[in-house]
């Protein structure tokens, strides 16, 4: 079966499961697991933050940071398709108590200036006011697009004005800066935390990073407690992550491969991509997506509605230039 799913679905390599089993391991809540600690100062590093806190998921870390950096009520500025917003059980309400107020980023989910200058409210004796602005890059809902540098710079720049801290969701930040070539530094020094996953695209079986300054991680410690992620012996889980950030090194591969594979479902027909900017490739069908992946799956293909009439496709680690050709050509006999 070609699992194209997501880029979650990979298996830990030989590597990540010999780090698994020699991890030299503590109790991370003292803050004594010496593998969480490489890990956690070797991504804050690679990141070009002051610290890092290692989270179970993405969407813990997501709201880990929407908590500490906000007060109870406020507003929190995001993408109407942001995965913070859509796709979390509307943990922004029920874990930070904050009520959402969405802005159109368009075809690719950008976020202007002036949508957070026009979205931006004051506090005052009836208004909590807005106390975040949260970003995503790449952006999963539009397709994995990856947003320039600048453009993080200057919507985060129009939040800084009004005094209202930043987050950016990067799970997928690494693609993002294989995209534009640029250090991954470059999209988060404009923000005051930063949110990446070692489970999407770099290989590892779990784990997330928040990253932002000494003082935000220590808050975010606290929160990371009280939302259940105050983890012990965790340098077992910790460990695959640091064999996770070297694999940054090679998602220009699993780039290369869906631009192939949209390439050729784009020539199949009944069914229309777009070349993709990083490893995911959106595909409009003619018939409804579930009936269309209905007849992948029977011939060996596996991938996930995204709408009524598209579907979705990411390349990954476990996916190599056979598995694509052999894709298409699933495809092309099952579209038919």
């Amino acid at each position: 079966m070609i699992d194209m799913r997501s880029d979650t679905v990979t298996r830990p390599s030989d590597a990540m499961r010999e780090r698994a089993h020699d991890a030299a391991v503590g109790d991370d809540v003292y803050g004594e697991d010496p593998t969480v600690n490489e890990l956690q100062a070797r991504a804050a590093d690679v990141l070009g933050a002051e610290a890092a806190l290692f989270v179970p998921t993405g969407t813990m870390g997501n709201q880990v940071a929407a908590r500490t950096h906000t007060d109870r009520g406020q507003e929190v500025l995001c993408e109407r398709e942001s995965h913070i917003y859509k796709w979390e059980l509307g943990g922004l309400v029920q874990h930070a108590d904050l009520q959402p107020r969405t802005l159109d980023g368009g075809e690719r989910g950008v976020i202007t200036p002036e949508q957070v200058r026009d979205g931006y409210v004051e506090a005052d004796g009836h208004r909590p006011g807005t106390g975040l602005l949260t970003l995503e890059n790449t952006h999963n809902s539009k397709g994995g697009t990856a947003l320039a540098p600048h453009r993080i710079a200057a919507a985060a720049e129009a939040a800084h004005d009004r005094d209202v801290p930043v987050h950016l969701d990067g799970a997928r930040l690494f693609n993002a800066a294989v995209t534009h070539d640029c250090d991954p530094s470059s999209f988060v020094d404009p923000v005051d935390s930063v949110l990446c996953c070692l489970s999407k695209g770099l290989g590892a079986p779990v784990g997330s990073i928040i990253a932002g300054s000494e003082s935000f991680i220590e808050r975010a410690r606290r929160v990371r407690k009280l939302l259940g992620g105050g983890m012990r012996q965790a340098g077992i889980v910790a460990g695959p992550g640091l064999t996770a950030l070297d694999n940054r090194d090679r998602l220009a591969e699993d780039h290369r491969r869906a631009t192939r594979l949209a390439a050729g479902l784009d020539a199949v027909d009944g069914l229309s991509a777009a070349e993709p900017e990083t490893n995911i490739v959106l595909v409009e069908t003619d018939r409804p997506a579930e009936a269309v992946l209905e007849a992948y799956e029977s011939a060996g293909l596996l991938g996930s509605p995204f709408g009524e009439y598209t579907i979705r496709f990411c390349t990954h680690l476990d996916i190599d230039d056979e598995d694509v050709d052999a894709a298409v050509g699933i495809a092309e006999s099952a579209t038919a």
